[in-house]
């Protein structure tokens, strides 16, 4: 009787003790987000706030703009009184520049301009995001406001019908600033990568956050064209488009607001370097297509060729606007090597991606279509490359 005593008691504490693995105290559970380690809010308090109805009038807009670094972004939210159906419905704002890095303490007010609305696939209809361009406090565009001026040239070149097409690559890195999915003693994939294109399986990392981001991006109402993993494991693509005008630009900015807030769930760190990994492992860039209705039209591959000598002839200024700041970290990404033309050349050719303009192979069979130049960088401004595409038509 003893022992059956004995065996009662330990079934229960098993059973209390199975029953305590099952209860996970969220609130004190860690996640990590860039290179430092917070407290989770992903618990059932969280959940609870997220679902509490609000009133018809309590709209929530995220204001989002391009920063001084030209690269990062920042956001601020405002309650609404109404969904914002145009832009005249979304006053404008302003913010501290000098946190920003985009104006001096003593004159920190910075002007936030409403150019284009999405819907908020976060917190989901009808709220909004809001992307905005950047004003100083005389009305003149901030440094890293290259909107105000692409804006203008696509408005001269509107009778031309211009349309572009984005590719952006990128990286993502884990906490510890190493490449997800590389071996976490700093080492490099066995395989250098030679099956992470388009690849499946062991050879590709990141593909739940990807999944996230492409329904994100559909959401929003970007004219978002698709993805895949690119050649360095742990790096993948999105592209915009075909887009008609500055859209494509503004889609991309979008896309990249998208994917950096979805990494702070994964704890995971995009980069947009063109050259995140060195000499030995590809580069990551933002190729642009471009084709105008001429180009599209019957023996428009003359016109494509016109564009083309054009932008060559102008590859020494062109270049230093493809990249963040003047474009030097991009020269690291062409070398020649890794399918990119050499950062001191240009030329354009059918098929081929080693060009710097490449020219796809029912171009040549059609006479007809649209260019790739593949020499912007990962963290380009679209809207100075395709402000400076454009101006080859003007």
């Amino acid at each position: 009787m003893l022992h059956l005593k004995f065996r009662n008691i330990a079934i229960e504490c098993a059973r209390n003790i199975q029953k305590k693995l099952f209860i996970r105290l969220f609130s004190q559970e860690n996640f990590t987000c860039g290179v430092s380690t917070t407290t989770s809010p992903l618990n059932a308090h969280y959940k609870h706030y997220i679902k509490l109805p609000l009133p018809e009038d309590k709209i929530l807009a995220t204001y989002i703009w391009i920063d001084g670094s030209g690269i990062a972004m920042r956001s601020k939210d405002r309650i609404l009184e109404e969904i914002p159906y145009d832009l005249s419905m979304v006053p404008k704002w302003a913010f501290d520049g000098s946190s920003t890095g985009q104006a001096k303490t003593n004159n920190s007010d910075t002007h936030l301009i409403p150019s284009a609305i999405y819907k908020d696939p976060f917190r989901k209809s009808p709220h909004v995001i809001v992307l905005c361009e950047t004003y100083n406090g005389d009305g003149s565009p901030t440094l890293t406001n290259h909107r105000a001026h692409c804006a203008k040239i696509m408005s001269k070149l509107s009778d031309q019908e211009p349309w572009f097409g984005i590719e952006q690559e990128y990286t993502m890195f884990d906490s510890d600033l190493w490449p997800l999915g590389w071996p976490k003693v700093r080492g490099y994939p066995v395989t250098k990568s030679q099956y992470s294109y388009c690849g499946v399986g062991e050879h590709i990392a990141g593909r739940d956050l990807v999944e996230c981001h492409t329904r994100a991006c559909v959401y929003s109402g970007m004219n978002f064209g698709g993805t895949n993993a690119e050649v360095m494991k742990g790096s993948w693509e999105f592209q915009i488009g075909t887009t008609s005008g500055i859209k494509a630009a503004d889609d991309l900015w979008v896309g990249r607001y998208l994917l950096n807030r979805i990494a702070e769930h994964f704890g995971v760190i995009i980069s947009y370097h063109p050259k995140p990994m060195g000499k030995e492992h590809p580069g990551i860039g933002c190729h642009h297509n471009f084709s105008t209705e001429k180009m599209r039209s019957d023996e428009g591959i003359k016109e494509i060729e016109r564009v083309c000598k054009i932008l060559c002839e102008k590859h020494k200024t062109t270049i230093k606007n493809y990249g963040l700041g003047d474009g030097d970290e991009n020269k690291k990404r062409l070398t020649g090597k890794f399918e990119t033309a050499s950062f001191d050349t240009c030329r354009w050719g059918i098929a081929d991606r080693g060009a710097s303009i490449r020219l796809t192979r029912s171009v040549a069979t059609e006479h007809k279509g649209y260019l790739e130049d593949r020499r912007p960088a990962g963290d380009c401004d679209p809207y100075r490359v395709c402000a400076l595409i454009a101006e080859t038509c003007l």
